[in-house]
């Protein structure tokens, strides 16, 4: 098969799997404590996963951190503290997803996760490439990626303000203050995920020292590291939750069962979008940032949402605020396409 067309599949997958990770938690009884099903979901994704991946696909991997350690010292440390922050961004999406939705959640995470993981590394590694031509693209896809997250926040107003004017909604008071502070938190998450990029571009003594794996592997190698930082916050927050609200005895309870199996399906899903981008990456070879990067987002955003309409997030919202919430999607999907535009360029 063509590499190019077998790349383009890969970063499909990838993006279904990343837009579809946080729907099984759509389908655990209403009363299953938030802890109970997101701590086995980050044991899973940021401890079990990797610690059984890696050591599989990266040939000595004690040996390639001992050498990327000599070679360039702090940098183990360094990609496991921009780990913790990202494990803080994927504990508060998983909140987000608690509190607004799937289809608010990902277009809010997203949106801000592409201006954090554009702007920043590019302001820490080259800060003489934002006056240049690829530099002020790039920023202006990240203008028209936060006039994208501005729109579906409005959207998300209006459909809390509509449910507020209905005078059979004895809780519409309750659930606009909800939704205020899952928009607020659907922003963190994505400016908190974002720091995963951040991660990245300390990566190259590990990359070096791995070489000699085949591309992807190589990236596991690095992955692994970002996930075993993130599972210090993401899990140690879990813990935090299950101890404070008493709730350890549900890991044991009637109906654990399907909730770890739920569980660990996001997780599989959650890093299979990280191993089929990372596939189709390499296959896209010189359009990999152009292409993948902008395919892999655009539609990790849309099925994302996709999962929210399917399973009524938006029944019985106005016209107005659907109309809006699918002007703000396609807003962002043009702004990757602009940032990953000016990615390229300065590939």
């Amino acid at each position: 098969m063509n590499p190019y067309i077998l790349g383009f599949l890969f970063i499909l997958v990838g993006a279904i799997c990343g837009g579809s990770f946080g729907l099984p938690s759509k389908f655990v009884k209403k009363d299953t404590p938030w802890e109970v099903l997101w701590g086995p979901f980050f044991f899973f994704v940021a401890i079990l996963i990797p610690c059984v991946v890696a050591p599989l696909v990266v040939k000595d991997l004690g040996g390639v951190y001992r050498a990327a350690e000599t070679a360039s010292p702090g940098t183990i440390i360094t990609i496991l503290i921009f780990g913790l922050l990202w494990g803080l961004g994927s504990m508060t999406l998983g909140k987000a997803f608690a509190f607004i939705g799937l289809s608010l959640a990902y277009a809010l995470n997203y949106g801000a996760q592409i201006v954090t993981g554009s702007i920043v590394p590019m302001a820490i590694d080259r800060p003489g490439d934002m006056l240049k031509t690829h530099g002020l693209i790039v920023i202006a896809g990240v203008v028209i990626c936060v006039i994208g997250v501005i729109i579906t926040g409005r959207a998300a107003i209006l459909k809390e303000r509509g449910a507020k004017d209905d005078p059979t909604d004895a809780d519409s008071d309750a659930k606009s203050s909800k939704m205020l502070i899952g928009l607020i938190i659907g922003v963190a998450s994505g400016i908190l995920c974002g720091c995963w990029a951040v991660a990245s571009i300390y990566t190259k003594p590990v990359n070096t020292a791995a070489a000699g794996n085949p591309d992807w592997a190589i990236s596991w190698a690095s992955t692994a590291l970002i996930l075993w930082g993130g599972s210090v916050s993401a899990c140690g927050y879990c813990v935090w939750e299950l101890t404070k609200n008493k709730t350890w005895g549900k890991l044991k309870g009637p109906g654990i069962g399907k909730v770890l199996m739920l569980a660990l399906v996001m997780a599989i899903l959650h890093d299979a979008a990280v191993l089929f981008f990372g596939l189709g990456w390499i296959n896209l070879g010189a359009f990999g940032v152009s292409v993948g990067y902008a395919s892999f987002m655009s539609f990790a955003i849309i099925v994302g949402n996709i999962h929210g309409f399917r399973t009524g997030e938006w029944k019985g919202a106005s016209p107005q605020s659907v109309k809006l919430i699918i002007v703000g999607i396609t807003v962002l999907v043009l702004g990757v396409c602009i940032l990953a535009t000016g990615n390229s360029m300065a590939g």
